[in-house]
C-alpha cells in the first residue's frame, strides 16, 4: 500500500501557466523525492500597463513517502 502526501506550493513565470507549473514541479523535485502528480488548483495573471506580465499558479503536488 502507498502512502502519499500533498504539499502546495505557490510559483511564476513571466512566460505561461504551463511554464510556471513546470518551474514548480522542478524546483520541489529538489528537496521532494516520488512525485506523482501535481494539481492545478488555481490560476491568475498580474497585469501591469494594460499587459500581462506574470502568469501565477497554486498547486498540489502529490508524492509517495515511504515505501
Amino acid at each position: 500500500m502507498a502512502v502519499m502526501k500533498v504539499v502546495e506550493i505557490l510559483a511564476n513565470s513571466p512566460k505561461s501557466w504551463e511554464d510556471a507549473t513546470r518551474k514548480a514541479v522542478k524546483r520541489a523535485g529538489k528537496s521532494v523525492k516520488n512525485i506523482k502528480s501535481v494539481f492545478v488548483q488555481s490560476q491568475s495573471a498580474v497585469v501591469s500597463k494594460d499587459k500581462v506580465t506574470e502568469f501565477r499558479v497554486n498547486l498540489k503536488i502529490t508524492f509517495e513517502v515511504g515505501s
